[in-house]
């Protein structure tokens, strides 16, 4: 578990202390869902072996335990057996030591303290584990509340992990996610990394994604009967089933706004109508649109339909639509912003929590948020004890988020993003919300640092690369240019780790210390969290 103190800073000059843990070299770490299960499930089988030793009992090595991973009904391909959970991975499944102590059973919906009867589907033997279904819950934990569970997919669609825990414990479970991906992915010493703070909570649980993607397969039957009169058969339309390579059919998913729903069963409806223009299945998107309109009395006396839902507020008329198109654009507003983004590209995709979570990014930008029992005088020492800095730099940009939402923080922003088409979002977005300091340039964001304007003791670094996280080659460039304070967002807590163990290393006398990290919950129900890292240049060194 990760230290509960900051990171000393190493003032002086010679040979840098030791900051990584000593460990063979291996290939950079992908922060898969494989590969996160595989770290927890080795974490597990190590701190249960130490135990045992430590109480004297006799470990049995892997080999015997190969009988007790089969056990169950001896005929079946897919034998049963009972097991009770010791913990939830960080990809919100449960996992049960076998009786021999040498085995783990990985347990979808199923939570710690649990006894569950399982049917073992797969077993990967050179990692000790086996994937399984959950037959049967045969004792509950007291955690277990499945008066929460408001979808009647629940246990079965592979979307969500957690409706069955009171929302306080998944904000903690995902405090606990960061905690081991800077155990497991970021290579540093447990007092190189800060006491990871309190999730932030979404205001809203349930009907608050703004974009939905179904998507089917379509049965070789309807191929085959392309030319026939006959009735094709209907293709289940929603998304993958838990443990299978199976699309389920999903009717409704409780997780999207309302407008998302109305959209989804009208897409599976004209899909449904329209067979014949998919030979072999395919995506669909259900995206939310929102438009501000002057308020009036003929448009308040406008009613709701299942394509366009009206709000009413003090100063204007809220349309929510949704769009299908993947080249159409939505528009979202984030505090007064106006965002104006290509529909199939990213974009956040919860509302509710955006503003708190700009907010956060804002308010970390120049200084460290003041601790909760600081005095004025503190908080006034911490803002003066950093440089001020003046300008931004928006790595992986998209459509401006970032750099349009701090650009009155700082006396010029550029944002850089590979694709062309974003950065023409990004620009129209700028000039939208009447931002004039702020710049957009398409490219290859780990080339921006060859050209970067700005002087960098006066730079913070903003970064929200894509779940694989930053390549080296821009690792490299960064610590070359070495901006004074760094801003990681991230959707990938374990890439992001590892990232960040790279920045906090350092290289030719640059390095970062960490300053604080915190973990956003923009999906609820769901295990996945994303996570603000917030670095400063260390004082620089004799490289060595």
């Amino acid at each position: 578990m990760p230290g509960q103190g900051k990171a000393q800073q190493h003032k002086g000059r010679g040979r840098e202390p030791q900051r990584k843990k000593q460990k063979k070299e291996k290939s950079k770490a992908e922060g898969g869902a494989d590969e996160v299960v595989e770290l927890d499930v080795k974490t597990l089988l190590e701190n249960n072996k130490r135990k045992s030793e430590e109480n004297g009992e006799k470990h049995t090595d892997a080999e015997t335990s190969v009988s007790v991973v089969h056990e169950g009904k001896k005929d079946s391909p897919f034998p049963e057996t009972e097991v009770t959970v010791s913990e939830l991975s960080s990809t919100g499944e449960g996992l049960a030591l076998s009786p021999n102590g040498d085995h783990v059973y990985v347990v979808p919906f199923a939570l710690p303290g649990e006894t569950a009867r399982v049917r073992i589907y797969k077993t990967i033997k050179p990692k000790s584990y086996s994937l399984t279904d959950l037959v049967e819950v045969l004792k509950p934990s007291e955690q277990r509340d499945d008066s929460l569970i408001k979808c009647q997919y629940f246990g079965k669609c592979s979307g969500c992990q957690l409706q069955m825990i009171p929302y306080q414990d998944q904000l903690q479970h995902k405090k606990r996610i960061i905690e081991k991906a800077y155990a497991n992915f970021s290579g540093l010493l447990p007092e190189l990394i800060p006491a990871i703070g309190d999730t932030m909570g979404s205001p809203m649980q349930y009907g608050y994604r703004t974009k939905l993607t179904p998507h089917f397969t379509q049965p070789a039957r309807n191929r085959r009967q392309e030319h026939s009169s006959d009735a094709p058969e209907i293709p289940p339309i929603g998304f993958m089933m838990k443990g299978r390579r199976k699309v389920m059919d999903i009717e409704d998913c409780p997780l999207g706004t309302d407008i998302v729903r109305s959209g989804l069963k009208n897409e599976r409806k004209r899909v449904a109508e329209n067979l014949q223009q998919y030979p072999y299945g395919g995506t669909l998107l259900v995206r939310e649109s929102t438009k501000r309109v002057e308020r009036n009395k003929e448009n308040e006396a406008l009613p709701s339909t299942d394509k366009v839902i009206r709000t009413t507020f003090p100063e204007y008329v809220e349309e929510k639509t949704y769009i299908t198109d993947q080249n159409g654009i939505s528009v979202e507003y984030v505090e007064d912003y106006q965002f104006h983004n290509i529909a199939g590209t990213f974009f956040q995709n919860n509302n509710s929590i955006l503003p708190s979570f700009t907010g956060y990014v804002r308010d970390n930008a120049l200084h460290p948020e003041p601790k909760p029992d600081a005095t004025p005088a503190e908080s006034a020492a911490a803002a003066k004890s950093n440089p001020k800095l003046k300008y931004l730099l928006d790595a992986y940009c998209g459509s401006g988020l970032f750099t349009i939402v701090l650009s009155g923080t700082f006396r010029s922003s550029l944002g850089i993003d590979v694709a062309a088409s974003s950065i023409k979002c990004a620009r129209e977005n700028a000039k939208l919300s009447n931002v004039p300091n702020t710049g957009f340039a398409a490219a290859d964001a780990a080339a921006l640092f060859k050209d970067v304007p700005y002087p960098a003791d006066q730079t913070l670094l903003v970064i929200d690369p894509p779940r694989k996280g930053c390549d080296t080659n821009f690792l490299n460039q960064l610590l070359a240019y070495g901006p004074t304070r760094v801003l990681y967002v991230s959707c990938n807590v374990h890439t992001q780790a590892r990232d960040v163990g790279v920045l906090v290393e350092g290289k030719n006398g640059i390095r970062y210390d960490i300053e604080s990290i915190r973990g956003f919950d923009f999906f609820p129900q769901t295990s996945h969290v994303e996570s603000v890292a917030v670095l400063t240049k260390a004082i620089e060194t004799k490289a060595e």
